[in-house]
């Protein structure tokens, strides 16, 4: 399995999105471009300018037509995917740090980070299929818990939003009235702030990253702990496979601590799970530092990972991985 290894960002990597067709890879990074790739051979196909702060995460709309990205800038942005243009800026008080489109991409969920006395909040946006009359209103506003909210996401058929952040509880709140409905306990859940949420393609689970050196499955509707994978270093990207029962984590230790260590040493490997069993059964090594982002490419039958190395790498499988035996 030879990976395809894809330079065009300059600073470390946070964020990795497929369109639904599999066809395109796009890219957020600390450099204030987000950047579209044949997710097939690696080719770059464009970049998206006009944000002037690191770029955290992205969606794109069903119909590969849209892109929506949220940046430390204080802006979420919504982008013409074919041609690059601006289409529309949403003005935030503070660092747009999550961004979500909902089933059907009438809505978007936006998280924004605690800034000066502000705090963290969960802002639910319309989104108008013609770009010249989306609005800046919100839908509803949740104003969030203390610490940063890392992540926000919605639930089975946008009834819900599923958040998680820097206090460690994964919440699930009523997106209609902003209610809280479920947290996670203290003993079952994370120990330490959360740093990624990702969905099974049929959005009946979710997974979730800790830097508490573990990932764990949850039921979206009753928020029922399901399992937990432990590995020994902390984990910043999780993802999962559409095709397998497998579960990829993906981290290492902070920028910060990396400078002295060989890549072996670092142990930047995107480490896969058994679903089911908990059990490690593989990894891909990589990375010359921490892995900050992971996707799976919705066939199943490859994957990319982006790191604090600045690099993009897709890997496509090997025939002999489908067949493997526990």
């Amino acid at each position: 399995m030879r990976p395809i290894l894809m330079k065009g960002h300059e600073r470390p990597l946070t964020f990795l999105k497929y369109n639904r067709d599999g066809d395109l890879l796009f890219s957020c990074a600390k450099d204030h471009t987000p950047t579209v790739w044949f997710a097939d051979n690696g080719e770059r196909l464009g970049t998206y300018r006009g944000h002037n702060g690191a770029v955290w995460s992205c969606d794109v709309s069903r119909d590969s037509m849209r892109l929506i990205t949220g940046s430390a800038d204080q802006t979420v942005k919504l982008w013409n995917v074919e041609t690059g243009q601006q289409l529309y800026t949403f003005n935030f008080d503070s660092p747009a740090r999550s961004v979500d489109l909902s089933v059907g991409d009438k809505l978007a969920v936006i998280t924004t980070d605690p800034f000066m006395e502000l705090t963290s909040a969960i802002h639910v946006k319309r989104i108008a299929r013609d770009p010249s009359q989306q609005t800046s209103e919100s839908v509803i506003v949740i104003k969030g818990p203390h610490g940063r909210i890392n992540r926000a996401m919605w639930g089975p058929l946008n009834n819900t939003i599923i958040s998680a952040g820097e206090d460690a509880i994964v919440r699930i709140w009523d997106s209609e009235t902003g209610k809280l409905l479920k947290e996670s306990d203290k003993e079952t859940g994370h120990k330490k702030t959360v740093t990624s949420l990702s969905k099974a393609p049929d959005g009946s689970h979710f997974i979730t990253g800790s830097l508490d050196k573990s990932a764990k499955l949850w039921d979206s509707r009753t928020l029922t702990l399901i399992k937990t994978y432990l590995t020994e270093r902390p984990v910043n990207a999780v993802t999962m496979s559409p095709l397998l029962d497998h579960v990829v984590l993906g981290g290492g230790q902070d920028a910060s601590a990396v400078t002295t260590t060989d890549h072996r040493a670092g142990k930047f490997e995107a480490k896969f799970f058994d679903k089911i069993l908990q059990e490690e059964i593989g990894g891909v090594k990589g990375h010359f530092g921490p892995i900050n982002a992971l996707a799976f490419n919705p066939d199943g039958k490859s994957f990319s990972s982006g790191g604090e190395d600045g690099y993009v790498r897709v890997h496509h499988f090997d025939p002999d991985y489908f067949n493997i035996k526990i």
